[in-house]
């Protein structure tokens, strides 16, 4: 049964739809922001997650633009610190679903000492990388993912430098959720959401994502022709295994599908749970505050 059918069948599709807004679409045509978002409402549908349980959190570029598009709690934030404000926002918010995107010039260029800290600590938030290899927004520059060679508006004759692995970095940094998807599969990105919202800790999920416009290097049409799946390529690949993991990720192949999972590891609301039993949530300490008499002063 495809997601479609279990979102009519379980009878939720309302849930889907709360999620809507009348925001007209600004995204180029092709764009993999589409399949993308329509993936994150489809998996916070069937998971039950009500619009009132979760918070977003933006960062700036092409993915950004997605903030006034998704009902909800939104917070568009400042350029490669979403992840950052997407802490702070479930420090004070244990029990919301917090999920943040930004895109691989925010995430690894100007956020990347923030992508080390939120790994090396586990915050438990989801947070959907989107990796369409280029600054989008700014109209075509290149990113640190930006594959050598490929030519961009800001280099004509090509990318002169090698970029990142993104997932090498991550799983580098001792990570407790590894998985990677892809735009032109939307059940595959559905699923994988899903599974992402269910973790505990800092749940990273690298979304490949063509960009029609600028990046000419992965098209839509690349991705469907090279994408290959873990299930089926490595039916006894154990997620489980971090040199597994990182030998899979050491290749040009895009293999899609749960990379690492450790569950064991202590999240770091879990590691403050000595603290809770003393302090309340900074939710909690946030009350209704008569100020006439301070107001009268003035």
């Amino acid at each position: 049964m495809t997601n479609t059918q279990q979102i009519a069948s379980a009878g939720i599709a309302h849930q889907y739809t709360d999620y809507e807004t009348d925001e007209v679409m600004t995204w180029c045509g092709g764009c993999g922001n589409y399949s993308i978002q329509n993936a994150l409402k489809r998996a916070l549908s069937l998971e039950g997650i009500d619009r009132a349980n979760v918070i977003f959190c933006f960062d700036v570029g092409c993915s950004g633009n997605g903030s006034d598009k998704m009902e909800g709690y939104t917070i568009h934030g400042l350029h490669g610190r979403v992840l950052p404000l997407a802490a702070g926002v479930k420090m004070a918010q244990h029990n919301t679903h917090v999920i943040c995107e930004a895109g691989d010039g925010a995430t690894f260029s100007e956020g990347a000492g923030h992508v080390v800290h939120a790994i090396r600590n586990d915050y438990p938030v989801l947070f959907i990388h989107h990796d369409n290899q280029n600054y989008g927004l700014t109209t075509g520059q290149c990113s640190s993912l930006t594959p050598k060679g490929c030519k961009m508006n800001a280099a004509p004759e090509g990318n002169p430098i090698e970029p990142l692995n993104p997932l090498e970095v991550v799983l580098s940094l001792k990570p407790s959720f590894v998985a990677r998807t892809c735009c032109v599969d939307t059940e595959h990105m559905t699923e994988t959401f899903q599974k992402a919202l269910n973790h505990k800790g800092f749940a990273f999920v690298e979304t490949l994502q063509s960009c029609p416009t600028y990046n000419k290097h992965t098209t839509h049409e690349w991705y469907v022709e090279n994408i290959k799946f873990i299930e089926k390529e490595f039916p006894d690949y154990d997620p489980t295994d971090i040199w597994q993991a990182r030998k899979l990720v050491d290749n040009t192949v895009p293999y899609l599908g749960m990379i690492y999972h450790n569950p064991k590891r202590e999240s770091f609301l879990e590691s403050l749970a000595h603290k809770d039993k003393n302090d309340p949530m900074l939710i909690d300490e946030v009350q209704q505050v008569d100020v006439g008499n301070f107001m009268a002063t003035l």
